[in-house]
């Protein structure tokens, strides 16, 4: 009887741990997008939600050198072992072009990297650091 009242607390525990924890992600997080060429970079918004387990969220639009951004919903999606992952495809020109984010949460901060094809076609990767939006 003992060791099942105990089972039933760890799991518990566990439970409204792994919760709490995926609860975390949910917000709005910034970063600043590195320019083309050592150009001046911009600021991106996303806003994340974690519902029922499920991540979910859009990377707001913004005024560009080349006009209007518009806000974009991420895809492809996890959050596990506090690593969150997600892809954003946007279209330029007629062009599509995905970006994929991978970050470890670490309180008010996930960094990564984030991994894009270029303007000749290869795969590049650089960092990424986004931090909560307070």
């Amino acid at each position: 009887m003992k060791s099942s009242k105990l089972i039933t607390a760890v799991c518990a525990a566990c439970f409204v741990t792994v919760a709490a924890f995926a609860a975390d992600l949910s917000g709005s997080w910034k970063w600043t997008q590195p320019g083309r060429n050592g150009n001046p970079g911009f600021e991106q918004t996303l806003k994340l939600e974690v519902k029922d387990g499920v991540v979910s969220g859009t990377v707001l639009g913004m005024q560009g050198p080349q006009g209007q951004i518009p806000d974009v919903a991420i895809a492809d999606a996890s959050f596990k072992d506090g690593t969150v992952s997600f892809s954003v495809t946007r279209e330029f020109n007629g062009n599509k072009r995905t970006s994929k984010y991978t970050g470890k949460l670490d309180g008010d901060t996930i960094k990564g990297e984030v991994e894009r094809q270029g303007r000749d076609g290869n795969m590049m990767k650089s960092e990424w650091t986004a931090t909560r939006a307070k």
